[in-house]
């Protein structure tokens, strides 16, 4: 599937291209999945979830926050640079599948979310002669859901998502100094 996503996108993606490119029959595609929508979420969860976890295992505590959400925003870039048409597929198509693609989109977000609570907690530890406060879910929400819809919008433009880890990494760094580390006052 994403093969044939990257090749033609998923709209066009037929079950005959995925048995074609995958070698295999429409027999042993329907034992897998229910239909061509079952294919894509399954893709979708896969990509997901091998994305969380390279992330994940790249928190180091010993790096600081900054450094921290740097590396993170490098492996998320790289992975969106290494397939764009899969990640735009992604980004356009779960919403049309209904609220099962939005469900998916929103689970997401909110995983991405928790994780930069995760780093920033980390980084909060390596701090703990500042004051901080913690990084609330509603906040990384609002960043990850900022810098999803900036990476969208860079990939819709033809432009190298690389372009954005400078920027991304600043505004993450002034939402947080903002309002994790601000003083107590």
């Amino acid at each position: 599937m994403a093969e044939a996503i990257e090749e033609r996108g998923y709209r066009q993606t037929t079950i005959a291209d995925v048995v074609r490119i995958a070698r295999t029959s429409r027999r042993s595609f329907y034992e897998q999945f229910a239909d061509r929508d079952a294919c894509f979420l399954a893709l979708f969860d896969e990509v997901h979830g091998s994305i969380m976890k390279l992330i994940a295992s790249s928190v180091d505590a010993e790096l600081s926050w900054e450094e921290q959400i740097n590396r993170s925003l490098a492996l998320y870039l790289d992975t969106i640079a290494s397939r764009p048409g899969l990640s735009r597929s992604f980004a356009y198509e779960l919403a049309a599948l209904g609220e099962v693609g939005a469900a998916r989109q929103r689970s997401a977000i909110e995983q991405f979310a928790e994780l930069l609570v995760a780093l920033v907690e980390s980084g909060q530890r390596e701090r703990h002669e500042r004051s901080t406060h913690p990084l609330t879910i509603d906040m990384a929400i609002m960043i990850v859901g900022g810098m999803h819809e900036m990476t969208i919008a860079a990939l819709e433009r033809g432009r190298d998502v690389h372009e954005l880890q400078a920027i991304a990494a600043k505004a993450i760094e002034a939402i947080l100094n903002a309002t994790v580390l601000e003083s107590d006052r």
